[in-house]
């Protein structure tokens, strides 16, 4: 990162200086440009007076064609005030690059600022999709999240239930593939083979199974097609960038409370793997007819105490990862209804053709239910907080704020946003889609791992519990 000055607080700050602006927006791109009411040149100012709640009939509206995207945008400060240090995430970087930050020159109100990325958009998503997992497990939502269940199997019952809103690839990943539905590997199964076939010029089956993978994004890559499954873009994004971040240090050290020397004794790998390790040679594992010296990956300090935690650490600074301060942090959503356009819904969640005008209708309704699922994924993700990561909790500097933008022009009409109202929507949205055969069905589907999938866990398992500390347990 850059230590030339750029992006110092103040009057040149990325940003209008003294500007109040609301901790959220949603902002509808496209729509009547006469019913809108002021200019989007800069965040909004606060709003004292009552603002009207999006409603089902405005939202299908937008849907329709009369807007482009839903945008909101948080401004954020940290916990601890103005100025406060902030812990970006880390990435794997050469041994000598200058941050292990994401950082990057953004222009912003017409100037040039150093920006640090706080949350990325896979990590917003993520976010997302547990606001909407309490959402389901408080009552307050339905709509479909298959799962499978490990509980049944009591050394893996603590894994729980994993379900397509926590895994990675959501109903693509490996742990749907191969888990089991009603006795069958899932992509064998009638609704997995449905879910392999579908596209984004078909996506009935996904939209019935896992309708949050179309907001999202879903690439099939890991089924029966490989490379070639079906790619579903995401309609939903979100990022969190700090501006005019400034690099800071930071600073480590321990302090042993039994004050063990470096050169105390020479450590050896225990043969027996329960010990871990042992001072005594006779008890040592022996390769080559030697003791092993007990070690950590990449460590340096083969057979000392510090190789099984013992020990003093020299206090030591850290530039590459010392945290940041920044004017402000900005959170932007996205929502492309032109992205939610493009899916097309041949067939009713029963399998029953669609065609006509009673095809235009189904599809309109289900893509509004998919816009009202991603409103309240950007509601109950508020409803989360900001605690991002330790020394990384952020604090909205206003209520959310929902807003409208015209696609041929800079005016814009807001909506207030709450998790409450954002229930009622998704309930009107699901009950209209249920109206024109695009209802969500109402059991939640239920796998099992596949015996082979158990046995890989328990394999990998009890590799890793045999791994000396520190050293890893992968490639």
């Amino acid at each position: 990162m850059p230590k030339d000055g750029r992006g110092l607080p103040g009057s040149d700050r990325c940003g209008s200086p003294g500007l109040s602006v609301p901790s959220a927006r949603i902002l509808l791109i496209g729509g009547d440009a006469s019913r809108l009411t002021r200019s989007t040149g800069d965040l909004p100012r606060r709003r004292s007076g009552p603002m009207t709640q999006l409603s089902y009939d405005v939202l299908r509206e937008a849907v329709s064609g009369g807007a482009v995207a839903l945008r909101s945008r948080a401004v954020l400060q940290p916990a601890g005030g103005p100025g406060s240090k902030v812990f970006p995430p880390t990435y794997g970087v050469p041994d000598r690059a200058e941050t292990k930050y994401a950082v990057e020159d953004r222009l912003v109100d017409g100037r040039t600022c150093r920006a640090v990325l706080l949350a990325s958009v896979a990590d917003q998503a993520n976010r997302m999709e547990l606001g909407l997992l309490s959402g389901l497990e408080s009552g307050q939502l339905a709509f479909p999240n298959p799962y499978v269940d490990f509980t049944e199997s009591e050394d893996l019952a603590d894994l729980g239930r994993i379900s397509a809103l926590q895994a990675p690839h959501r109903l693509a990943d490996a742990v749907f593939r191969d888990s089991m539905l009603d006795g069958t590997l899932f992509r064998l199964s009638d609704l997995g083979r449905r879910v392999t076939d579908a596209t984004p010029d078909a996506a009935t089956a996904l939209y019935a199974a896992a309708p949050h993978a179309l907001v999202f994004g879903m690439w099939d890559s890991t089924g029966p097609k490989g490379g070639l499954g079906a790619r579903f873009q995401r309609a939903l994004v979100s990022e969190i960038v700090g501006e005019d971040a400034q690099p800071g240090i930071s600073v480590g050290s321990r302090v042993d409370p039994l004050q063990i020397a470096r050169s105390a004794a020479v450590v050896y790998e225990a043969e027996d793997p329960d010990e871990r390790w042992t001072l005594d040679e006779a008890l040592a594992k022996r390769e080559r007819g030697r003791p092993v010296e007990f070690k950590i990956k990449h460590g340096g300090d083969s057979g000392r105490p510090a190789a099984i935690n013992h020990g003093n650490v020299t206090p030591s600074l850290n530039e590459a990862s010392g945290g940041v301060t920044v004017s402000r942090a900005v959170q932007t959503t996205v929502l492309s209804l032109a992205a939610l356009r493009k899916l097309r819904f041949p067939r009713a969640v029963d399998d029953s053709p669609l065609q006509g005008e009673e095809r235009a209708t189904a599809e309109l309704a289900a893509r509004t239910a998919l816009a009202a699922l991603a409103v309240a994924a950007i509601a109950y993700q508020r409803e989360q907080d900001y605690d991002l990561r330790s020394r990384c909790l952020l604090i909205p500097e206003a209520a959310p704020v929902l807003e409208m933008l015209p696609r041929y022009g800079t005016t814009t009409r807001e909506f207030e946003l709450s998790a409450d109202h954002a229930a009622e929507l998704l309930r009107a949205a699901s009950e209209a889609a249920a109206g024109a055969g695009m209802g969500w069905p109402a059991e939640q589907t239920r796998l099992v791992p596949a015996p082979k999938l158990k046995d890989l866990i328990r394999r990998s398992r009890a590799q890793l519990s045999s791994v000396v500390p520190g050293e890893g347990g992968g490639d």
